[in-house]
Protein backbone atom coordinates (compact mmCIF):
# COMPACT_ATOMS: atom_id res chain seq x y z
CA UNK A 1 0.00 0.00 0.00
CA UNK A 2 2.90 2.54 0.88
CA UNK A 3 4.68 1.63 -2.34
CA UNK A 4 1.89 2.06 -4.11
CA UNK A 5 0.80 5.78 -2.47
CA UNK A 6 4.80 6.85 -3.03
CA UNK A 7 4.78 5.48 -6.55
CA UNK A 8 1.54 7.37 -7.35
CA UNK A 9 3.04 10.45 -5.16
CA UNK A 10 5.90 10.21 -7.72
CA UNK A 11 3.66 10.92 -10.78
CA UNK A 12 1.55 13.17 -9.89
CA UNK A 13 4.53 15.01 -9.08
CA UNK A 14 6.67 14.53 -12.52
CA UNK A 15 3.17 15.41 -14.17
CA UNK A 16 3.00 18.85 -11.98
CA UNK A 17 6.31 19.71 -13.42
CA UNK A 18 5.07 18.94 -17.10
CA UNK A 19 2.32 20.75 -16.48
CA UNK A 20 4.20 24.16 -15.49
CA UNK A 21 6.98 24.15 -17.94
CA UNK A 22 4.04 23.38 -20.72
CA UNK A 23 2.51 26.40 -19.67
CA UNK A 24 4.57 28.98 -21.44
CA UNK A 25 4.39 27.52 -24.52
CA UNK A 26 0.56 26.63 -23.85
CA UNK A 27 -0.10 30.79 -22.62
CA UNK A 28 2.31 32.00 -25.87
CA UNK A 29 0.40 29.75 -28.18
CA UNK A 30 -2.87 30.62 -27.12
CA UNK A 31 -2.24 34.58 -27.03
CA UNK A 32 -5.08 36.36 -29.25
CA UNK A 33 -3.43 39.69 -31.23
CA UNK A 34 -5.28 42.06 -28.82
CA UNK A 35 -3.37 40.56 -25.88
CA UNK A 36 -0.35 40.47 -27.75
CA UNK A 37 -0.41 44.14 -28.33
CA UNK A 38 -1.76 45.20 -24.93
CA UNK A 39 1.14 42.74 -23.03
CA UNK A 40 4.35 44.35 -22.69
CA UNK A 41 7.38 42.99 -25.37
CA UNK A 42 9.53 41.92 -22.85
CA UNK A 43 6.90 39.87 -21.40
CA UNK A 44 6.12 38.23 -25.24
CA UNK A 45 9.81 37.80 -25.41
CA UNK A 46 10.21 35.99 -21.93
CA UNK A 47 7.48 33.73 -22.70
CA UNK A 48 8.44 32.83 -25.88
CA UNK A 49 12.11 31.64 -24.35
CA UNK A 50 10.66 29.54 -22.56
CA UNK A 51 7.85 28.32 -24.84
CA UNK A 52 8.16 24.96 -27.68
CA UNK A 53 10.67 25.79 -30.48
CA UNK A 54 9.11 25.57 -33.55
CA UNK A 55 10.76 24.50 -36.67
CA UNK A 56 11.45 26.70 -39.86
CA UNK A 57 8.08 24.46 -41.46
CA UNK A 58 6.22 25.33 -38.57
CA UNK A 59 6.70 28.81 -37.43
CA UNK A 60 8.22 29.99 -40.80
CA UNK A 61 11.32 31.43 -41.31
CA UNK A 62 14.31 31.65 -44.30
CA UNK A 63 16.73 29.14 -45.53
CA UNK A 64 19.80 30.72 -47.27
CA UNK A 65 22.31 28.52 -49.12
CA UNK A 66 25.79 31.00 -48.91
CA UNK A 67 28.63 30.88 -50.56
CA UNK A 68 31.99 32.65 -50.01
CA UNK A 69 33.45 34.84 -53.05
CA UNK A 70 37.15 33.31 -52.95
CA UNK A 71 37.49 35.11 -56.46
CA UNK A 72 40.06 38.35 -54.65
CA UNK A 73 41.76 35.84 -51.79
CA UNK A 74 45.13 35.04 -52.51
CA UNK A 75 45.92 30.36 -52.32
CA UNK A 76 46.80 30.55 -48.93
CA UNK A 77 43.84 33.40 -48.00
CA UNK A 78 41.26 31.19 -49.36
CA UNK A 79 42.34 27.99 -47.31
CA UNK A 80 39.72 27.24 -44.53
CA UNK A 81 37.98 30.75 -45.63
CA UNK A 82 34.33 28.86 -45.53
CA UNK A 83 35.13 27.02 -41.91
CA UNK A 84 36.21 31.10 -40.83
CA UNK A 85 32.80 32.45 -42.86
CA UNK A 86 31.00 29.83 -41.08
CA UNK A 87 31.87 30.63 -37.58
CA UNK A 88 31.34 34.15 -38.08
CA UNK A 89 27.88 33.82 -39.29
CA UNK A 90 27.21 31.39 -36.56
CA UNK A 91 28.15 34.01 -34.03
CA UNK A 92 26.51 36.54 -35.67
CA UNK A 93 23.31 34.31 -35.96
CA UNK A 94 23.81 33.41 -32.07
CA UNK A 95 24.15 36.89 -30.66
CA UNK A 96 20.69 38.05 -33.03
CA UNK A 97 19.22 35.86 -30.55
CA UNK A 98 17.65 33.30 -33.06
CA UNK A 99 16.47 30.38 -31.41
CA UNK A 100 17.69 26.76 -33.09
CA UNK A 101 19.32 27.99 -36.17
CA UNK A 102 20.82 24.97 -38.50
CA UNK A 103 24.29 26.76 -39.59
CA UNK A 104 26.07 23.84 -41.61
CA UNK A 105 28.79 23.38 -43.98
CA UNK A 106 28.30 21.20 -47.36
CA UNK A 107 30.78 18.93 -49.19
CA UNK A 108 30.55 21.37 -51.62
CA UNK A 109 31.88 24.12 -49.73
CA UNK A 110 28.53 26.10 -49.03
CA UNK A 111 27.02 27.45 -46.32
CA UNK A 112 23.26 26.25 -45.48
CA UNK A 113 21.37 28.76 -43.34
CA UNK A 114 17.82 28.26 -41.76
CA UNK A 115 16.48 30.95 -39.31
CA UNK A 116 13.29 29.92 -37.71
CA UNK A 117 10.97 32.48 -37.16
CA UNK A 118 13.27 35.21 -38.81
CA UNK A 119 10.91 36.97 -42.07
CA UNK A 120 12.70 40.51 -42.15
CA UNK A 121 14.71 39.35 -44.89
CA UNK A 122 16.34 42.25 -45.22
CA UNK A 123 17.69 42.83 -41.55
CA UNK A 124 19.07 38.89 -42.19
CA UNK A 125 20.59 39.52 -44.77
CA UNK A 126 22.71 42.83 -44.14
CA UNK A 127 23.80 41.22 -40.85
CA UNK A 128 25.16 37.95 -42.12
CA UNK A 129 26.65 39.58 -45.55
CA UNK A 130 28.08 42.60 -43.72
CA UNK A 131 31.96 42.48 -43.79
CA UNK A 132 32.04 45.28 -41.02
CA UNK A 133 35.13 47.23 -41.43
CA UNK A 134 35.71 49.68 -38.57
CA UNK A 135 38.28 52.12 -39.42
CA UNK A 136 38.81 55.43 -37.47
CA UNK A 137 40.14 58.55 -39.86
CA UNK A 138 40.85 61.91 -38.84
CA UNK A 139 38.95 64.83 -40.76
CA UNK A 140 39.97 67.67 -42.90
CA UNK A 141 40.40 71.17 -41.14
CA UNK A 142 37.27 73.44 -42.13
CA UNK A 143 39.22 75.64 -44.02
CA UNK A 144 40.52 72.67 -46.13
CA UNK A 145 36.96 71.09 -46.96
CA UNK A 146 36.09 75.00 -48.15
CA UNK A 147 39.04 75.03 -49.85
CA UNK A 148 38.62 71.99 -51.60
CA UNK A 149 34.92 72.67 -52.36
CA UNK A 150 36.19 76.30 -54.05
CA UNK A 151 38.79 74.32 -55.56
CA UNK A 152 36.18 71.55 -57.14
CA UNK A 153 33.80 74.27 -58.19
CA UNK A 154 36.83 76.34 -60.28
CA UNK A 155 37.73 73.66 -62.00
CA UNK A 156 33.56 72.86 -62.83
CA UNK A 157 33.32 76.19 -64.43
CA UNK A 158 36.11 75.50 -66.40
CA UNK A 159 34.78 72.28 -67.37
CA UNK A 160 31.55 73.67 -68.48
CA UNK A 161 33.00 76.81 -69.57
CA UNK A 162 30.20 78.48 -67.31
CA UNK A 163 27.18 76.91 -68.43
CA UNK A 164 24.30 77.70 -65.60
CA UNK A 165 22.23 74.62 -66.47
CA UNK A 166 25.08 72.38 -64.88
CA UNK A 167 25.24 71.51 -61.36
CA UNK A 168 27.75 72.54 -59.47
CA UNK A 169 28.98 71.16 -56.28
CA UNK A 170 27.95 74.37 -53.73
CA UNK A 171 24.35 74.22 -55.76
CA UNK A 172 23.59 70.64 -53.66
CA UNK A 173 25.58 71.63 -50.48
CA UNK A 174 23.87 72.56 -47.44
CA UNK A 175 25.20 73.47 -44.05
CA UNK A 176 24.89 70.67 -41.03
CA UNK A 177 25.59 70.61 -37.82
CA UNK A 178 28.52 72.75 -38.23
CA UNK A 179 29.60 70.64 -41.78
CA UNK A 180 28.33 70.24 -44.21
CA UNK A 181 25.77 67.97 -46.65
CA UNK A 182 23.99 67.44 -49.46
CA UNK A 183 20.09 66.06 -49.58
CA UNK A 184 19.57 62.20 -50.18
CA UNK A 185 18.04 62.91 -53.42
CA UNK A 186 21.27 64.67 -55.10
CA UNK A 187 23.55 62.08 -53.49
CA UNK A 188 23.83 60.50 -56.72
CA UNK A 189 25.20 64.04 -58.22
CA UNK A 190 27.28 64.70 -56.02
CA UNK A 191 29.21 61.11 -56.71
CA UNK A 192 29.12 61.75 -60.08
CA UNK A 193 30.84 65.18 -59.96
CA UNK A 194 33.28 63.74 -57.21
CA UNK A 195 34.07 60.70 -59.68
CA UNK A 196 35.27 63.37 -62.22
CA UNK A 197 39.30 62.73 -63.40
CA UNK A 198 39.42 66.71 -62.97
CA UNK A 199 37.65 66.76 -59.50
CA UNK A 200 39.64 64.14 -58.22
CA UNK A 201 42.74 65.75 -59.25
CA UNK A 202 42.30 68.73 -57.02
CA UNK A 203 40.90 67.09 -53.73
CA UNK A 204 43.92 66.75 -51.33
CA UNK A 205 46.07 63.16 -52.26
CA UNK A 206 45.73 62.19 -48.52
CA UNK A 207 42.26 62.61 -48.33
CA UNK A 208 38.80 61.73 -49.72
CA UNK A 209 35.14 62.05 -49.34
CA UNK A 210 32.81 60.15 -47.46
CA UNK A 211 29.23 59.81 -46.99
CA UNK A 212 27.44 59.91 -43.51
CA UNK A 213 24.45 57.77 -42.19
CA UNK A 214 21.59 59.47 -43.81
CA UNK A 215 20.00 61.69 -41.51
CA UNK A 216 16.14 63.57 -41.15
CA UNK A 217 16.24 66.96 -40.38
CA UNK A 218 13.31 68.89 -38.49
CA UNK A 219 11.84 69.23 -41.10
CA UNK A 220 11.24 65.95 -42.13
CA UNK A 221 14.09 66.31 -45.06
CA UNK A 222 16.57 63.82 -45.48
CA UNK A 223 20.52 64.57 -45.84
CA UNK A 224 23.54 62.92 -46.03
CA UNK A 225 26.33 64.50 -44.41
CA UNK A 226 29.86 64.59 -46.12
CA UNK A 227 33.01 63.98 -44.38
CA UNK A 228 36.56 65.11 -46.18
CA UNK A 229 38.72 62.11 -44.27
CA UNK A 230 41.91 61.47 -44.19
CA UNK A 231 42.25 57.84 -47.01
CA UNK A 232 44.83 55.91 -44.67
CA UNK A 233 43.20 55.26 -40.99
CA UNK A 234 44.65 56.02 -37.98
CA UNK A 235 43.58 53.15 -36.48
CA UNK A 236 41.19 49.60 -37.39
CA UNK A 237 38.95 47.61 -35.51
CA UNK A 238 41.21 45.04 -35.83
CA UNK A 239 42.47 45.30 -32.03
CA UNK A 240 38.81 45.61 -30.93
CA UNK A 241 38.21 43.55 -27.93
CA UNK A 242 34.26 44.09 -26.85
CA UNK A 243 31.72 45.91 -28.13
CA UNK A 244 28.12 46.25 -26.85
CA UNK A 245 24.92 48.26 -27.20
CA UNK A 246 23.69 50.65 -24.45
CA UNK A 247 22.30 54.13 -23.82
CA UNK A 248 23.85 57.45 -23.93
CA UNK A 249 24.20 59.32 -20.85
CA UNK A 250 26.96 61.60 -21.53
CA UNK A 251 26.68 65.30 -21.51
CA UNK A 252 25.72 65.72 -25.70
CA UNK A 253 22.03 66.58 -25.49
CA UNK A 254 21.69 65.73 -28.96
CA UNK A 255 22.07 61.74 -28.10
CA UNK A 256 20.60 61.69 -24.99
CA UNK A 257 18.59 58.95 -24.05
CA UNK A 258 19.90 57.27 -27.75
CA UNK A 259 21.31 54.09 -28.79
CA UNK A 260 24.83 54.32 -28.91
CA UNK A 261 27.78 51.62 -29.46
CA UNK A 262 30.54 51.40 -26.94
CA UNK A 263 33.97 49.72 -27.63
CA UNK A 264 36.60 48.72 -26.04
CA UNK A 265 40.18 48.20 -27.70
CA UNK A 266 42.80 45.49 -26.06
CA UNK A 267 46.16 47.08 -24.82
CA UNK A 268 47.64 46.97 -28.32
CA UNK A 269 44.92 49.03 -29.55
CA UNK A 270 44.61 51.11 -26.69
CA UNK A 271 47.81 52.72 -26.60
CA UNK A 272 47.60 53.57 -30.56
CA UNK A 273 43.96 54.86 -29.78
CA UNK A 274 46.12 56.75 -26.59
CA UNK A 275 48.69 57.99 -28.89
CA UNK A 276 46.15 58.80 -31.72
CA UNK A 277 43.67 61.29 -29.34
CA UNK A 278 46.57 62.85 -27.94
CA UNK A 279 48.45 63.88 -30.78
CA UNK A 280 45.07 65.22 -32.45
CA UNK A 281 43.23 67.02 -29.50
CA UNK A 282 41.11 69.81 -31.03
CA UNK A 283 40.23 67.81 -34.21
CA UNK A 284 37.71 65.54 -35.30
CA UNK A 285 38.37 61.91 -35.50
CA UNK A 286 35.78 59.83 -37.91
CA UNK A 287 34.48 56.60 -37.15
CA UNK A 288 33.94 55.10 -40.25
CA UNK A 289 31.87 51.62 -41.01
CA UNK A 290 32.09 49.75 -44.15
CA UNK A 291 33.01 53.34 -46.14
CA UNK A 292 30.17 55.40 -43.80
CA UNK A 293 31.06 57.87 -41.41
CA UNK A 294 28.87 56.88 -38.17
CA UNK A 295 30.18 59.51 -36.03
CA UNK A 296 32.85 61.84 -36.02
CA UNK A 297 33.61 63.45 -32.58
CA UNK A 298 36.12 66.40 -32.05
CA UNK A 299 38.94 64.84 -29.32
CA UNK A 300 39.17 66.94 -26.33
CA UNK A 301 41.69 65.41 -24.50
CA UNK A 302 43.95 62.07 -24.78
CA UNK A 303 42.02 58.72 -24.07
CA UNK A 304 44.22 56.08 -22.25
CA UNK A 305 41.58 53.49 -21.55
CA UNK A 306 40.72 52.31 -25.08
CA UNK A 307 37.09 53.16 -24.41
CA UNK A 308 35.04 54.53 -26.89
CA UNK A 309 31.49 55.01 -28.44
CA UNK A 310 30.04 55.11 -31.84
CA UNK A 311 27.26 57.37 -31.90
CA UNK A 312 24.88 57.42 -35.10
CA UNK A 313 21.27 58.33 -34.31
CA UNK A 314 20.95 54.58 -34.36
CA UNK A 315 17.68 52.66 -33.44
CA UNK A 316 18.37 49.93 -31.12
CA UNK A 317 17.78 47.49 -33.20
CA UNK A 318 20.55 49.09 -35.53
CA UNK A 319 22.86 49.47 -32.43
CA UNK A 320 22.46 46.14 -31.41
CA UNK A 321 23.15 44.45 -34.83
CA UNK A 322 26.37 46.78 -34.99
CA UNK A 323 27.42 45.66 -32.04
CA UNK A 324 27.07 42.04 -32.70
CA UNK A 325 28.64 42.72 -36.52
CA UNK A 326 31.61 44.06 -34.39
CA UNK A 327 31.98 41.30 -31.86
CA UNK A 328 31.78 38.32 -34.35
CA UNK A 329 34.33 40.20 -36.27
CA UNK A 330 34.56 40.70 -40.42
CA UNK A 331 33.91 37.83 -42.91
CA UNK A 332 37.05 36.90 -44.62
CA UNK A 333 35.11 37.51 -47.93
CA UNK A 334 32.39 38.59 -49.40
CA UNK A 335 29.13 36.40 -48.83
CA UNK A 336 27.47 35.61 -52.15
CA UNK A 337 23.27 34.60 -51.84
CA UNK A 338 22.93 31.66 -54.06
CA UNK A 339 19.63 30.57 -52.97
CA UNK A 340 17.09 31.58 -50.54
CA UNK A 341 13.54 30.66 -49.36
CA UNK A 342 11.08 32.45 -47.17
CA UNK A 343 8.85 30.17 -45.65
CA UNK A 344 5.70 32.72 -44.72
CA UNK A 345 4.01 32.23 -41.09
CA UNK A 346 0.57 31.46 -43.31
CA UNK A 347 2.36 28.18 -44.36
CA UNK A 348 4.23 27.44 -41.19
CA UNK A 349 0.10 27.78 -39.66
CA UNK A 350 -1.60 26.02 -41.88
CA UNK A 351 0.98 23.13 -41.50
CA UNK A 352 0.29 22.97 -37.62
CA UNK A 353 -3.37 22.78 -38.17
CA UNK A 354 -2.87 19.80 -40.43
CA UNK A 355 -0.37 18.34 -38.26
CA UNK A 356 -2.55 18.83 -35.29
CA UNK A 357 -5.24 17.47 -36.80
CA UNK A 358 -3.61 14.31 -38.17
CA UNK A 359 -2.46 14.12 -34.64
CA UNK A 360 -5.96 14.20 -32.91
CA UNK A 361 -8.05 11.87 -35.09
CA UNK A 362 -4.37 9.12 -34.65
CA UNK A 363 -5.13 9.66 -30.91
CA UNK A 364 -9.05 9.51 -30.91
CA UNK A 365 -9.03 6.54 -33.10
CA UNK A 366 -6.50 4.54 -30.89
CA UNK A 367 -8.58 5.67 -27.56
CA UNK A 368 -11.71 4.75 -28.86
CA UNK A 369 -10.43 0.83 -29.98
CA UNK A 370 -8.73 0.48 -26.79
CA UNK A 371 -11.69 1.23 -24.79
CA UNK A 372 -13.83 -0.64 -26.97
CA UNK A 373 -11.56 -3.75 -27.06
CA UNK A 374 -10.22 -3.39 -23.39
CA UNK A 375 -12.67 -1.84 -21.49
CA UNK A 376 -11.11 -0.37 -17.90
CA UNK A 377 -7.44 -1.61 -19.24
CA UNK A 378 -8.19 0.39 -21.99
CA UNK A 379 -9.23 3.47 -20.21
CA UNK A 380 -6.25 2.96 -17.88
CA UNK A 381 -3.94 2.78 -21.43
CA UNK A 382 -5.50 5.77 -22.73
CA UNK A 383 -4.93 8.20 -19.50
CA UNK A 384 -1.34 6.24 -19.81
CA UNK A 385 -1.21 7.42 -23.29
CA UNK A 386 -2.49 11.14 -22.16
CA UNK A 387 0.60 11.06 -19.57
CA UNK A 388 2.96 10.24 -22.48
CA UNK A 389 2.14 13.03 -24.97
CA UNK A 390 2.15 15.47 -21.62
CA UNK A 391 5.35 13.84 -21.23
CA UNK A 392 7.06 13.94 -24.11
CA UNK A 393 6.64 17.69 -25.28
CA UNK A 394 7.57 18.65 -21.44
CA UNK A 395 10.89 17.18 -22.03
CA UNK A 396 11.50 18.81 -25.76
CA UNK A 397 10.66 22.05 -23.94
CA UNK A 398 13.10 21.31 -21.04
CA UNK A 399 15.53 20.53 -23.84
CA UNK A 400 15.08 23.28 -25.88
CA UNK A 401 14.31 21.16 -28.93
CA UNK A 402 12.91 22.42 -32.25
CA UNK A 403 9.35 20.71 -32.85
CA UNK A 404 9.09 19.94 -36.45
CA UNK A 405 6.46 18.23 -39.15
CA UNK A 406 8.60 15.23 -39.16
CA UNK A 407 8.70 15.81 -35.21
CA UNK A 408 5.14 15.87 -35.49
CA UNK A 409 5.04 12.79 -37.47
CA UNK A 410 7.68 11.04 -35.13
CA UNK A 411 4.99 12.22 -32.12
CA UNK A 412 2.44 10.04 -33.75
CA UNK A 413 4.11 7.44 -34.17
CA UNK A 414 5.04 7.51 -30.78
CA UNK A 415 1.19 7.01 -29.44
CA UNK A 416 1.63 3.74 -31.78
CA UNK A 417 4.41 2.67 -30.47
CA UNK A 418 2.99 3.57 -26.60
CA UNK A 419 -0.30 1.74 -27.45
CA UNK A 420 1.69 -1.11 -28.69
CA UNK A 421 3.44 -1.71 -25.40
CA UNK A 422 -0.36 -1.66 -23.24
CA UNK A 423 -1.46 -4.22 -26.11
CA UNK A 424 1.57 -6.56 -25.36
CA UNK A 425 0.50 -6.13 -21.61
CA UNK A 426 -2.96 -7.02 -21.88
CA UNK A 427 -2.57 -9.89 -24.04
CA UNK A 428 0.23 -11.20 -21.55
CA UNK A 429 -2.46 -10.87 -18.92
CA UNK A 430 -5.19 -12.30 -20.74
CA UNK A 431 -3.13 -15.66 -21.31
CA UNK A 432 -2.35 -16.01 -17.46
CA UNK A 433 -6.09 -15.46 -16.71
CA UNK A 434 -7.10 -18.02 -19.40
CA UNK A 435 -4.85 -20.25 -17.75
CA UNK A 436 -6.80 -20.12 -14.50
CA UNK A 437 -4.47 -17.54 -12.51
CA UNK A 438 -6.08 -14.67 -10.10
CA UNK A 439 -6.26 -11.51 -11.17
CA UNK A 440 -3.26 -10.60 -9.18
CA UNK A 441 -1.10 -13.08 -10.23
CA UNK A 442 -1.99 -12.63 -14.37
CA UNK A 443 -1.20 -9.10 -13.48
CA UNK A 444 2.03 -9.28 -12.06
CA UNK A 445 2.91 -12.34 -14.60
CA UNK A 446 1.67 -10.18 -17.45
CA UNK A 447 3.61 -6.87 -16.63
CA UNK A 448 7.11 -8.92 -15.68
CA UNK A 449 6.97 -11.19 -19.49
CA UNK A 450 5.63 -7.90 -21.69
CA UNK A 451 8.31 -5.54 -20.26
CA UNK A 452 11.57 -8.31 -21.25
CA UNK A 453 9.55 -8.03 -24.47
CA UNK A 454 8.47 -4.40 -24.60
CA UNK A 455 12.01 -3.30 -23.68
CA UNK A 456 13.60 -5.54 -26.33
CA UNK A 457 11.42 -4.14 -29.38
CA UNK A 458 12.16 -0.44 -28.08
CA UNK A 459 15.77 -1.02 -27.53
CA UNK A 460 16.49 -1.17 -31.44
CA UNK A 461 13.99 1.44 -32.50
CA UNK A 462 15.95 3.45 -29.87
CA UNK A 463 19.41 2.69 -31.18
CA UNK A 464 18.08 3.94 -34.87
CA UNK A 465 16.39 6.88 -33.15
CA UNK A 466 19.72 7.76 -31.63
CA UNK A 467 21.33 7.39 -34.79
CA UNK A 468 19.08 9.86 -36.09
CA UNK A 469 19.61 12.41 -34.06
CA UNK A 470 23.49 11.89 -33.82
CA UNK A 471 23.83 12.40 -37.33
CA UNK A 472 20.87 13.64 -38.98
CA UNK A 473 20.01 17.23 -39.72
CA UNK A 474 16.73 19.85 -39.52
CA UNK A 475 13.98 17.74 -40.24
CA UNK A 476 16.01 14.33 -39.64
CA UNK A 477 17.16 15.05 -36.37
CA UNK A 478 13.85 16.39 -35.19
CA UNK A 479 12.15 13.31 -36.05
CA UNK A 480 14.65 11.73 -34.23
CA UNK A 481 14.76 14.15 -31.05
CA UNK A 482 10.55 13.51 -30.50
CA UNK A 483 11.18 9.57 -31.36
CA UNK A 484 13.90 9.36 -28.73
CA UNK A 485 12.19 11.59 -26.14
CA UNK A 486 8.80 9.39 -26.84
CA UNK A 487 10.24 6.04 -26.53
CA UNK A 488 11.97 6.47 -23.04
CA UNK A 489 9.02 8.36 -21.76
CA UNK A 490 6.57 5.30 -22.97
CA UNK A 491 8.73 3.20 -20.41
CA UNK A 492 7.78 5.14 -17.75
CA UNK A 493 4.00 5.65 -18.47
CA UNK A 494 3.12 2.12 -19.89
CA UNK A 495 5.66 0.04 -17.53
CA UNK A 496 5.28 2.48 -14.69
CA UNK A 497 2.85 4.68 -14.16
CA UNK A 498 0.33 2.11 -15.42
CA UNK A 499 1.61 -0.30 -13.32
CA UNK A 500 0.25 1.48 -9.90
CA UNK A 501 -3.00 1.98 -11.31
CA UNK A 502 -3.05 -1.95 -11.45
CA UNK A 503 -2.02 -2.72 -7.91
CA UNK A 504 -4.23 0.06 -6.34
CA UNK A 505 -6.85 -2.22 -7.81
CA UNK A 506 -5.51 -5.64 -7.16
CA UNK A 507 -4.51 -4.97 -3.90
CA UNK A 508 -5.79 -2.14 -2.51
CA UNK A 509 -9.86 -2.57 -3.60
CA UNK A 510 -9.32 -6.14 -4.05
CA UNK A 511 -11.05 -6.70 -7.36
CA UNK A 512 -11.74 -10.61 -7.86
CA UNK A 513 -12.31 -9.44 -12.02
CA UNK A 514 -10.64 -7.29 -14.17
CA UNK A 515 -12.28 -5.97 -17.23
CA UNK A 516 -10.12 -6.87 -19.72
Amino acid sequence: MRSILYRGLLVLFVLGIALWTLWPTFRYYTLSPSERQSLSAEYISKLKKQALNLGLDLQGGMYMVLEVDKSKLTEEEAKGAEDRALEIIRNRIDQWGVAEPVIQKTEEGRIILQLPGVLERERAQELIGKTALLEFKLVADQKVLEQTIKNIDDVLQKIWKGDTTKTYLTDIIVTYQGGVAVREVDAAKFIEIINLPEVQAVIPPDYQFLFGRTTETQDGEKIRPIYLVKKEPELTGATLKSARHTIYQGQDPAYAGKPIVEIHFDKKGATKFAFVTGANIGKQLAIVLDSVVQSAPVIEERIPTGDAIIRGNFTIDEAKELAIILRAGALPAPIKIVEERTVGATLGKDSIEKGLKAFLIGFIIVVVFMLIYYKLAGLIADLALLLNTIFILAVMVALKATLTLPGMAGLILTVGMAVDANVLIFERIREELRAGKSVKAAVEAGFAKATITILDANLTTLIAALVLLRFGTGPIKGFGTVLSIGILSNFFTAIFASKIVFDYLVNVKKIEKLSI
